[in-house]
């Protein structure tokens, strides 16, 4: 069976990733589309508005044929590790393209870009380290490298989904056979546009700011999606503040130092800005600088909340399981017609314990509202 790959995280699923999922489809010709997922965390540091059911289900209802979940050593990432877990999965699968989303204006030819980076791997490093004292952020500092080495192609690592393209290919690129690469522009919405436009597409941002409002969403999602959001508990990052504050507030400084990626002495400035935060927001803009973003914070937040160490992470990057969310039925064939590949389906106290990270961040999960049921132990793959 031909197929094509689709990394994501549906925050919520809209209009936009049902043309998505069309689109792929349509441009690589292929039997089944397989969406690679992230899980109740993602890539920005942020609590999915739902969890991770619902929103396969919504892509199952609406095009993808298999839902693999992306766990959270992967998922809450910077762009190049996030890229390199889900991009893992689809090799592991032997998926034949990747289809994404750009916000790039201009022909950018990626899989070019990643034999690039490929052949010159090393003169990046060299030049990047040259940078190692500046007061760049990553993404500024990824700028400056490329445009240096790269000048041929103007790079700006300043807008997500692009950024994110370049990651994904990159890491395609050092596999013996690389995926063909399929960038499909954004329609009508761009990544980071706050308010919806007047057509029947507007970002996952827009989205959940309506939602804040309490005003309607139907008209940018499928049915399906619009009764679970008005059905559901929507999580954000307000609802696990208080956890976090305790985290901080009870922790040595000792201990937080011991937390994934908590270094330059950030721990000292967690210990100082928590004491006067009154929410989330404020506790997170007390942090923020140029050499802080908001996204690197929101993700050592989740770090903090769930007491993550940098060797939990190493031990579950080991893991290669294949945990499959859902799938319709063209899904479930390719499944068994592959049944020599890691698949997990179900979880057991044995099978699960190589999932030990995302057990424990699912059940931080599950704390921010009493409504959100058990998300491993017991649950069955979706079936569509």
């Amino acid at each position: 069976m031909k197929t094509c790959g689709v990394i994501v995280e549906y925050n919520p699923f809209h209009n936009g990733h049902r043309y998505h999922l069309q689109k792929a489809r349509q441009e690589s010709q292929a039997d089944l589309v397989i969406a690679v997922m992230s899980g109740n965390f993602l890539q920005r540091g942020e609590p999915a508005i739902v969890d991770k059911w619902q929103r396969a289900n919504a892509a199952l209802l609406n095009g993808a044929d298999l839902v693999l979940e992306l766990p959270v050593q992967w998922s809450v990432q910077s762009a190049d590790y996030f890229a390199k877990g889900a991009v893992k999965i689809l090799q592991e699968i032997n998926c034949q393209a990747l289809c994404f989303g750009t916000d790039s204006q201009n022909h950018f030819d990626y899989q070019k870009f990643g034999e690039f980076v490929s052949q010159q791997q090393p003169l990046i490093d060299e030049t990047f380290q040259s940078l190692a004292d500046s007061d760049l952020n990553y993404p500024q500092k990824m700028t400056a490298v490329f445009r240096k080495i790269y000048p041929e192609n103007q790079l700006d690592f300043a807008t997500p989904n692009h950024i994110l393209g370049l990651s994904y290919a990159k890491e395609n690129a050092k596999y013996p056979q690389p995926m063909k690469l399929l960038p499909i522009q954004r329609e009508q919405a761009g990544y980071h546009d706050q308010k919806a436009g007047n057509g029947d597409i507007a970002s996952a941002t827009a989205i959940r700011n309506l939602l804040k409002e309490n005003a309607a969403v139907d008209d940018f999602m499928p049915q399906e999606m619009a009764a679970t959001l008005k059905d559901s508990p929507l999580i954000d990052w307000e609802k696990l503040w208080p956890y976090l504050k305790y985290q901080i507030l009870t922790s040595s400084l000792e201990d937080l130092a011991k937390i994934y990626q908590m270094n330059e002495g950030l721990e000292y400035l967690f210990k100082e800005a928590v004491v006067t935060a009154k929410d989330f927001g404020t506790f997170i803009e007390a942090l923020k600088s140029k050499r802080y973003t908001w996204v690197r914070l929101q993700r050592l937040c989740l770090y903090v909340l769930g007491k993550v160490t940098e060797e939990e992470v190493i031990q579950a990057q080991a893991n290669s399981q294949l945990r499959i969310l859902g799938f319709t039925e063209s899904g479930q064939h390719f499944i068994s017609e592959n049944r020599h590949l890691p698949w997990l389906s179900r979880f057991s106290k044995e099978s699960g314990s190589a999932w030990n990270l995302t057990v424990k961040l699912d059940r931080v999960y599950q704390l921010a509202d009493a409504k959100i049921p058990e998300e491993n132990f017991g649950r069955p793959p979706i079936r569509v």
